[in-house]
């Protein structure tokens, strides 16, 4: 299997895209990355290791990862997206709670089924999947 760099190079080839080392550090940030993650803890973590990106490079970066098919975006909920890698990963949905804004990532092989009858039928690229809730502890407080 290809790293994500490689596909990420590939990508940018096929694209006829100028290769840069600040877009492949950011990539590899993301990849180091265990979860969701925004822009701005991107931009922190990138910081904290000493690597100089501004905020509208990695905004500018994202759509080239989720093209190449290396991120996807998770959620909206807060006003803003967060992100996380998927690529060599299964894919799998999203469970989230009302409530407190757990979430939740489960596999089950009924959401591909409806996102497969959905793509026949309403002609969407389906990118995620969230099921939304209250979790049990939400429950016991409402």
């Amino acid at each position: 299997m290809k790293s994500e760099l490689q596909v990420f190079q590939e990508f940018i080839l096929q694209r006829g895209l100028r290769r840069t080392l600040e877009r492949e550090r950011v990539l590899q940030e993301i990849f180091e990355i265990h979860g969701h993650f925004d822009v701005e803890e991107l931009y922190l973590k990138l910081r904290e290791k000493g690597v100089k990106v501004s905020r509208a490079s990695i905004y500018r970066a994202l759509p080239l990862f989720r093209e190449a098919g290396l991120i996807r975006e998770a959620d909206f909920s807060d006003g803003h997206w967060h992100y996380e890698h998927i690529y060599g990963h299964s894919r799998h949905s999203h469970l989230k709670c009302l409530g407190c804004g757990e979430m939740v990532e489960f596999e089950e092989p009924s959401p591909q089924d409806l996102e497969e009858h959905w793509v026949k039928r309403y002609r969407y690229r389906i990118v995620a999947l969230e099921v939304q809730g209250y979790c049990p502890a939400c429950q016991q407080g409402a």
